[in-house]
């Protein structure tokens, strides 16, 4: 913002030379039409706008957890589906038969342990009641195939649970409602774990991030509570109500600002897609709390208040409102804004000349234009 400053600094100068002589001409007396504003409505954080861009509240590129050939994906692009829906599958065949060799397996397993279980407590039986018509190591054995039997079931079963997922995975389903925007494959495509098949966003509420400068920052929590408007490009003049859902907890270390985030619901009028640029700013309950509040810390003034008596130093004309004269008041310009600048060594509730402010001298009466 260095080049912005110097050219006010270069054309408020200017200005209070070629009115030199004109102010000598200019009597107190001479009662003067200036155009003036109330610095209570100047809103240094709630009414700057900050740039943006909307984003889907929810978004993902779905892929299958297991490999094979799509057989199956109804949705095109641009379709609007709901939580739950079946939006790709799998032929599931080589699946399907390696589950039931799962199920096979297990029945083999649990038959092989019901035989080892009947045969190590007849021989442990046996064993207890006459120990010389059993070998003892005849019990050890009949154990360890127990033991075995055990483990062939344990493994049969996580065989199953595996085979039982992988026929599941082979159907890909809307994790949310949402709209497709992206198919990245087509049917009869063979695909491979992991590879992306659809992009799907939720669009029925709208995100929006801007970065807020790290001195206004202190005021961020009055737009938490009151909320904020959003403008878009594509629909100028219409402002949607939007609140914060998360304030950033660093700041940029090349732009010391911080990311805020907004969200939005879809309004009826219109539809917000992702990716339009637009800007927001505190809504106006927010703005008038946070101009109440701001105090020296800086308020927006037009350009146009702006003069220069001193060399390097700014000024405006501060008028009292009982006696209806100006007088001047030296300011720090800290920004410039698209809406003007932003000053601090104003206080709010007090008015100031916004346009003809190179015709004026200390003490000069004034009235103010409707």
């Amino acid at each position: 913002m260095k080049n912005p400053l110097i050219l006010l600094l270069l054309l408020t100068t200017l200005l209070a030379i070629v009115a030199c002589g004109e102010k000598e001409e200019i009597t107190k007396d001479e009662v003067r039409p200036v155009k003036a504003m109330k610095l209570a409505d100047a809103q240094p954080f709630g009414g700057r706008w900050f740039p943006g861009k909307a984003t889907a509240v929810q978004e993902a590129n779905l892929s299958f957890r297991v490999s094979g050939r799509v057989e199956q994906i109804p949705f095109n692009i641009g379709a609007e589906v709901k939580q739950g829906d079946l939006l790709a599958r799998l032929d599931p065949q080589d699946y399907q038969v390696e589950l039931n060799n799962a199920k096979a397996q297990i029945s083999r397993a649990s038959a092989e342990l019901d035989l080892a279980e009947s045969e190590y407590a007849r021989v442990a039986r046996v064993f207890d009641k006459d120990p010389g018509a059993v070998s003892k190591s005849m019990v050890d054995v009949r154990k360890a195939q127990l033991d075995t039997a055990k483990s062939k079931v344990v493994s049969a079963e996580a065989a199953l649970e595996k085979a039982t997922d992988n026929l599941n995975y082979t159907f890909l389903k809307a994790p949310f409602n949402g709209t497709v925007v992206e198919r990245f494959v087509e049917q009869f495509e063979d695909v491979q774990a992991k590879q992306q098949i659809i992009r799907l966003l939720d669009t029925s509420s709208i995100e929006f991030t801007v970065q807020i400068p790290e001195t206004l920052m202190e005021h961020i929590d009055k737009v938490i509570t009151l909320g904020a408007s959003v403008v878009f490009d594509t629909y100028p003049g219409v402002e949607v109500e939007a609140k914060i859902k998360k304030v950033g907890k660093e700041a940029s270390k090349t732009t010391r600002t911080y990311p805020v985030t907004l969200v939005m619901e879809q309004p009826d009028a219109f539809k917000i897609l992702p990716g339009m640029a637009g800007k927001a700013k505190g809504n106006k309950a927010a703005s008038a709390k946070v101009a109440e509040d701001v105090g020296m810390v800086g308020i927006e003034v037009p350009v146009s208040a702006l003069f220069a008596e001193e060399e390097g130093k700014s000024f405006v004309w501060v008028i009292d409102e009982q006696k209806k004269k100006v007088s001047s008041q030296e300011v720090h310009v800290v920004n410039m804004t698209e809406q003007g600048a932003l000053v601090t060594g104003l206080e709010t509730g007090r008015w100031i000349v916004t346009a003809g402010a190179n015709t004026l001298v200390e003490g000069q009466q004034v009235r103010i234009l409707e």
